[in-house]
């Protein structure tokens, strides 16, 4: 009998009941015991729901308050220096980790491989001592069992949680403290298997990159020795990609089970039938797209379980997801208004887990027993493939006019940067902002009374253009020098977007989480895209007429558009994105018509968007430096593109970056200490770059002196007159007198600077 697993679920409910509890925790709404025991009550939903529905595998510890690899960090005491003085293991000590505190930044945080999430980056020392803290695993196994709830705890893994961490204060590679890390696996498997766990799931999702011949070892070496001791069985859990030449060396750990993406990776189960799977081996098959939310193809699921079955046997079969389910929304059923015909083709997490469970029935029962259901699942499918509402004859028609466009600005980047200088006049080191100003609870007050029909439209707009004022009158007070004008009218910077594009259907409840409380309700790309009138210009427009000083017009670039979108998986995404570039640059010349000289293209999702192979970067480079440069390259010169990219690393992909051409890039650099301009150095980067100043996660104000010495970080790597002065990220969720305290004193750091970079030396 095979067996149905979910190897992670949504932690933040169904109506994002843990995000509201947190954010009242932090608020002080409500106390440790109470966020505690509306917390328990979460799980305990979570996993009625899973059991329920037919799971068997159902995992503890995907569960967090903020994150899991932040939560893994904690279990092993990886706590830095400046976060001791709190209670260890309190939540005090752990949210300052995540957030800040008045007196120590949080650490830093980057993408979940080519995710949306994002993880918080854990901080060791040269020689770094783990142990075993509070035992958040084992507290949720005992929580569950005491349910009648039998789970299987959960984490990730020791080489991909080094992998994912830094060395502070030295250029060391995290994996040589590998030796360092295991005895605190030993002691944690240990206590599992005293309490009574049959089995763990641990998660190393680095065994799809690319790794040297010692990162394949430094696997053999940590399950060599986690094996030896009393523990509970096994899993290690892949995904995201296919482990190619990693292979062998997954088939090669001494553990019980192993979990494969082959919804990523299709052709895995051909590749481990030539090497032999081990037998009486647990052998997962991740089936069921875990990453979008379309219906599964049921017939290609069931081709792929029963290649499984002739491999390791029905007794060793598990049908899953390809990955954990954190990275959808909860349940379509939720979305009463949509479109019926679109959301018949939508599967969210709880859909996903009935296709799971009917996928065993098909494997256990036969076909015939289910014949019923999977009719109806070709006939949606065909449905799907037949409307005529996916594909237009005028959109492919533009997308075969602009293959022969010439993507250049009309001069190279020195000649405008002169031009730009002639219009605008700005100082030495001007400042900005990313974009966003607070959405405070008045503003999402004003737009829940318009969608209630509480406000007329005309109500509603009249608050948003006082609104805009405000800010820019807040803005030049502060003495900003280049000003925006808040996007008050904005719910997220992809969903407001594609709520004005054809080819987008959008939910109330697809709420997934981006980071910490932060949710986002990625919107469903499912036909051809167009842009039916502008988006923007207005507001832009307006803005500019209450000011003598530029304001950017604000737009999301074509690759987050597409990132931060469930795509349709009908065409290829490189085909998607070239659409959303065409409706971004009719969007662009619009504003520029309208007399906005500033223009920002956002782009923080190019870097987490590249493949997690190297042999698949230069595709991926070329068509998403082409849509940039779709979207953008139309302008004059004295027009300034700017573009935003946070939260990533970029030494590996300069060429891409100074190949997108953007007169201004502003980046995120407070978190990591301007350690990322190091690559803008090397590369000799000849546009101008904003690296942040300040991190826009934390709710502290950061002093001028402490702006001041990031900024002579950066001088010491960029030539001041390429470098801007800039947050590291937008506003939106800050709350108000923080981030004007903050902007002042950002505003103030930079006229230090400036003063000192005039004083003539010695």
């Amino acid at each position: 009998m095979a067996i149905t697993a979910s190897i992670g679920f949504p932690r933040m409910g169904p109506r994002r009941e843990l995000k509201r509890m947190v954010e009242q925790f932090w608020q002080g709404k409500i106390g440790e015991d109470e966020l505690t025991a509306r917390a328990a009550e979460l799980r305990k939903l979570r996993w009625q729901v899973q059991r329920d529905r037919g799971v068997e595998w159902i995992v503890a510890n995907d569960f967090s308050f903020y994150d899991h690899v932040l939560d893994a960090a904690c279990l092993f005491q990886v706590v830095p220096e400046r976060f001791r003085g709190l209670p260890s293991g309190s939540f005090e000590q752990y949210f300052a980790m995540a957030r800040g505190s008045a007196d120590a930044t949080a650490l830093e945080m980057t993408k979940w491989f080519d995710t949306n999430y994002h993880y918080l980056v854990p901080e060791l020392e040269p020689q770094q001592v783990f142990a075993l803290g509070v035992n958040k695993p084992l507290n949720e196994y005992l929580e569950a069992k005491a349910l009648g709830v039998d789970v299987v705890p959960q984490l990730i893994g020791p080489v991909t949680f080094l992998k994912l961490s830094k060395v502070v204060g030295r250029d060391a590679d995290p994996l040589s403290l590998l030796p360092n890390l295991i005895p605190a696996y030993e002691a944690w498997l240990a206590s599992l298997h005293e309490a009574g766990a049959r089995w763990v799931q641990l998660d190393e999702p680095a065994l799809v990159l690319d790794l040297t011949d010692a990162e394949r070892q430094a696997f053999v070496d940590a399950y060599a020795a986690l094996t030896k001791g009393p523990r509970p069985n096994i899993l290690v859990a892949t995904y995201f990609g296919s482990l190619g030449d990693n292979l062998a060396t997954a088939l090669e750990l001494p553990v019980e089970g192993l979990h494969l993406d082959l919804v990523r990776s299709p052709d895995a189960l051909q590749q481990v039938h030539a090497l032999g799977w081990p037998k009486g081996r647990r052998l997962s098959l991740g089936v069921i797209d875990g990453r979008n939310v379309w219906r599964a193809d049921l017939d290609l699921a069931f081709a792929h379980l029963e290649q499984g079955v002739h491999l390791a046997g029905p007794e060793h079969v598990m049908v899953a997801p390809s990955c954990s389910l954190l990275h959808v929304p909860w349940d379509v059923e939720l979305e009463t208004d949509m479109d019926p015909e679109i959301k018949s083709w939508l599967a969210f997490a709880l859909q996903k887990l009935d296709e799971i469970a009917l996928l065993k029935r098909a494997l256990d029962e036969g076909r015939a027993a289910v014949e019923a259901e999977w009719e109806a699942n070709r006939a949606l499918l065909a449905s799907r493939r037949a409307s005529a509402r996916l594909n237009r004859e005028d959109v492919r028609a533009r997308l075969d006019e602009a293959k022969g466009w010439k993507l250049e600005r009309q001069s190279p980047h020195a000649v405008r940067k002169e031009k730009q200088a002639a219009r605008f006049a700005l100082p030495l080191l001007p400042t900005t902002t990313i974009g966003s100003f607070p959405q405070t609870q008045a503003v999402r007050d004003a737009r829940a009374k318009w969608r209630k029909g509480e406000w007329t439209t005309d109500e509603y707009e009249a608050y948003l253009r006082g609104e805009i004022r405000r800010w820019i009158d807040i803005q030049e007070d502060i003495g900003l020098d280049v000003l925006v004008h808040g996007e008050f009218e904005r719910t997220d910077m992809v969903e407001y977007f594609g709520e004005m594009l054809d080819g987008f259907v959008f939910t109330k409840h697809g709420w997934v989480q981006s980071y910490g409380s932060r949710c986002v309700k990625p919107p469903i790309i499912y036909g051809d895209v167009a842009r039916p009138a502008p988006m923007t210009v207005r507001w832009s427009t307006y803005a500019q007429s209450l000011t003598e000083k530029p304001v950017k017009g604000m737009l999301t670039g074509p690759v987050t558009i597409l990132q931060w979108s469930f795509v349709r998986d009908d065409i290829p995404r490189a085909e998607t994105c070239r659409q959303i570039a065409l409706a971004i640059r009719d969007e662009v010349l619009d504003l520029e018509a309208a007399g906005i000289g500033m223009i920002q293209i956002d782009e923080p999702a190019l870097r987490e968007g590249l493949p997690l192979r190297r042999a698949d970067w230069e595709a991926y480079l070329g068509w998403a430096v082409e849509c940039f440069r779709i979207a953008s390259s139309g302008v004059r010169d004295e027009t300034q593109i700017h573009t935003h990219m946070c939260y990533a690393e970029f030494n590996d992909i300069m060429p891409a970056i100074q190949a997108m051409d953007a007169d201004v890039i502003s980046i995120e650099t407070s978190r990591s200490h301007m350690e990322l301009l190091r690559a803008f150095e090397h590369f000799r980067y000849e546009n101008d770059i904003g690296p942040g100043v300040y991190d826009i996660h934390s709710p502290r104000v950061p002093s001028v002196d402490e702006m001041v010495e990031l900024l002579r970080k950066a001088a010491n790597v960029i030539r001041p007159e390429q470098l801007w002065v800039n947050p590291d990220c937008g506003l939106k969720t800050r709350g108000e007198p923080e981030t004007v305290a903050a902007l002042r004193n950002m505003v103030a750091a930079a006229r230090r600077m400036r003063a000192s970079l005039s004083q003539p030396v010695g």
